[in-house]
Order: C-alpha cells, then structure tokens, then sequence
C-alpha cells in the first residue's frame, strides 16, 4: 500500500520515524514514574525558552524558579506581535511550521511550531483515531470543514485532501438543497469517517432525521464520527449516534497546541498527557483540584520554537475526580460553542465560516487584537474590533467582499472600533453571535 499521508509528512520534514518513537516511550512510562517524567519536562521546556527566548526571557521577568507557581501565565495578548519576535534563538519562519489560529475566541494570532513538536502531534492524532481502526493513509473522511475560496489557498487544501485520503464537503451553504448532495454522495462513496466541525454536523443529522434516514444503512463503511472545534452537548450527541448508526468521537483541540482531548473506546474524554500538561485554575491562578470549575491552562511540553508555556487557552473545564497525572479525564468544557447564522435567502452557515473572514484582517503585524461579529437582523452584521490602527476603507471593503463572497450578497456591515470588546461572565470571547431569533 502506498502511504501518501505518511510520505507527505516526511516530504514536509517532519520526523514522524522519531515522533513515533518518543510518543511510544512516553506511554511505556509506568504511573508511579510519571511525575517525574512530567516535573523534568516542565522544568526543560522553561528553562529553554529562558535562555533561548528574548521574548519569554522579558515576559518572565526571571532567570530562575524553584516552584511551579512561579511561572506567569500566558495569555493570546503576549502573541499579538510579529511571529520573528516570538520565535526561539536558531528558529525562523523558513525552518518550522506556521499556521493561523482560527479566532474563534476572537484573539487570532500567527504561530509556530519546530518540525520534532508538530511531528508529535501527528503521531498523537494517528495514535488516536487508531482507537477506532481509522488509518489516515487507507480510510476515507468525509470532511465537514470549510475551505480558503482564493484560488492559491483553495487548490493547498485540495491537495491536501488527496494526500489525506478525504473528500471535503463545503459547510458555507448548508441548505436542505445541499444535504440532499452530500447524502448522494455517502451513497456512491466509501467514507470510513466523518470529521468536521459539530454544528455543521449536527445540522447534516437533523436533515437525515426529517428523511427518516440512518447514515449507516447508506453506507455501510461508515465507522465512527469525530467532531471537532466546537461544543457538542448530550442532545447533540445522541442525536448524531442514532441518524449515523455510528460512534460518535468527541475532540478537543487547539491548532497552536496539539489535540488537547480525545474521548477513548470507554467513552472517557481522555487529555492528552503525553506532550501537554493540563491544569485547571482559578481566578487567582490557584491550581484547583479534581473535580471543579476553572481555567484550563496548558504548557506544550515540546515546543522549542514558541513558547505555549502556563497559556490561558480561554476556555473553562472540568477535570473528572478519578483523573490521574498519566491519564486526565476531562469531565466537562464549557464554552466554544457557535450559532449557526440564517440568512436571508434561507441559507444556513455555521459560526465558524467567519474562520474564513477573519483571513482578510489577520495581519502578522498585530495591529487587530481582538474583533467580534454579530448578526442584528438577518441581513445586518455589526463588526467590533480592538486595533492599534483604524481599519481603513480598503480593507474594510476587502472584508464586505470576503464575506460576501462566502455568504451571499445583499448583506448590510457597520464597523466600529472599540477600547475593549464586551466578554462573557467565563471571560470567553464569543467571535460570533446571533441576535437573530
């Protein structure tokens, strides 16, 4: 079998042969020896970027600590400067990997990772999905994503696509119309899964659910389904396992991290220990025990390049009382979730296509901080952003055209510049809102 995902990704230098190797010495460490493997790496990936990281090197304020608790707590704010001055001594944007945060909380930032870190990664997410006998080199995804509609950005993902094995569907127009194309294609194509983002899902089940259909009885492959980037809630959930006639795979992720959370074969949503560490804090930024409410906190373990160290990810959780430091249980996460915008001609897009307009005012220079949209009426959308800056008249134009062209036309903008945008009593900053009932 020719293995073009695992080939693409060594192609792209990534030493997925090593990765590999270290995630499988990781899970070789017994529970008792754990927290030592933890503790040294802590300890490792501070100290680094303490002497190889002017800009974690003046955050800091220090050049030594002797407990934890010492070191601060990061927040997307300490992002919101060009990529170069972040990057760790020996690191440029030529040799690691780049990528865009997707703003969803409304802090979008440019970031990076070395070639050994997003290897891990990888092999992380392989391990994973190989819990339910998903191969990303032999099993085809039916994907629920969205896709950059310039051309350049377009024909990368589809290639993409074919290098990983998947058939992408488009989640910007999700009228009954549509489904009805998509269902045709789960009947002439052997899909092995279904990923994606859960709204766009979830409105794919409740159309089979008016037709009476269960996905499985239609394609038969089908093996599971793993939603991703936004909250799925029990409702949801029961709905998706009974119109698929499948597993239903609940993951939490972060693109600047890695996968933060998979839920295993004993349902259990199990936090990945093996490259990241999880704490839940509370206000004063006191580690809380097992079991309560709080700020979910994490330090990449192995990123060299940039420093996710102590990060205020901007989500609130829960860790289950039985969670060991070798295996953590997420019991609960509040927060991500999306509305879904109704449009005037009926169509329905979820929150996060304005992932994909948010492209049009991410900068490197950090000039935009933070930004919301909000659908007042069905044809009305009121931008707010913090900026160092005015937007100006072009880009503002650039921003009416992209979402136009993701949306419809015939949609009404106003934009206003703001000191601080309003937050939610979590602190989460919701990057879409409709008002629209």
């Amino acid at each position: 079998m020719f293995h073009l995902f695992n080939l693409s990704l060594r192609f792209n230098g990534f030493p997925m042969k090593e990765a590999t190797a270290v995630l499988e010495k990781i899970s070789f460490i017994s529970d008792s020896g754990f927290e030592n493997y933890v503790v040294e790496k802590k300890k490792e990936i501070v100290s680094y970027h303490i002497k190889n990281n002017t800009s974690y090197r003046e955050f800091f304020e220090k050049v030594d600590f002797t407990r934890w608790e010492e070191v601060p707590i990061m927040t997307k704010k300490e992002f919101q400067k060009p990529l170069g001055q972040r990057l760790s001594n020996g690191f440029t944007s030529k040799n690691v990997y780049v990528n865009k945060t997707s703003g969803s909380s409304g802090d979008p930032f440019i970031f990076a990772k070395d070639k050994f870190c997003h290897a891990l990664t990888w092999a992380n997410i392989i391990h994973r999905f190989g819990w339910f006998d998903i191969d990303f080199n032999t099993s085809l995804q039916a994907r629920f994503y969205g896709i950059p509609l310039d051309f350049i950005g377009n024909k990368k993902e589809r290639l993409k696509d074919f290098l990983s094995n998947r058939y992408r569907f488009t989640i910007f127009d999700l009228s009954d119309a549509v489904l009805e194309k998509v269902l045709l294609k789960f009947r002439h194509k052997r899909f092995d899964y279904i990923n994606g983002y859960t709204s766009s899902i979830v409105l794919f089940a409740k159309f089979l659910q008016q037709k009476n259909i269960i996905l499985k009885e239609v394609c038969t492959s089908l093996k599971c389904c793993v939603v991703t980037s936004e909250m799925l809630f029990e409702d949801d959930k029961v709905l998706l396992e009974t119109q698929f006639g499948v597993p239903v795979v609940n993951e939490y992720g972060a693109s600047e991290l890695d996968l933060i959370a998979f839920q295993n074969v004993a349902g259990e949503w199990q936090v990945n220990s093996e490259t990241l560490f999880v704490e839940i804090l509370d206000d004063n930024n006191t580690v809380l025990p097992n079991g309560k409410e709080g700020r979910i906190v994490i330090t990449s373990l192995y990123n060299k390049a940039h420093p996710f160290i102590r990060y205020d990810i901007g989500d609130v959780g829960i860790l289950d009382e039985k969670s060991t430091l070798k295996k953590p249980i997420l019991k609960k996460l509040i927060g991500r979730t999306n509305d879904i915008a109704v449009l005037p001609s009926g169509k329905k897009s979820p929150g996060l296509t304005f992932y994909y307009v948010t492209k049009s005012i991410i900068q490197d220079d950090g000039n935009v901080k933070e930004f919301v949209i909000k659908q007042t009426k069905i044809d009305t959308f009121d931008i707010e952003y913090v900026s160092s800056v005015a937007l100006s008249e072009i880009q503002i134009q650039q921003i009416e055209k992209a979402i136009t062209t993701y949306l419809e036309k015939g949609l009404s903008f106003s934009f206003t510049r703001k000191e601080k945008l309003e937050r939610s009593t979590s602190g989460k900053l919701k990057q879409f809102v409709s008002l629209v009932k």
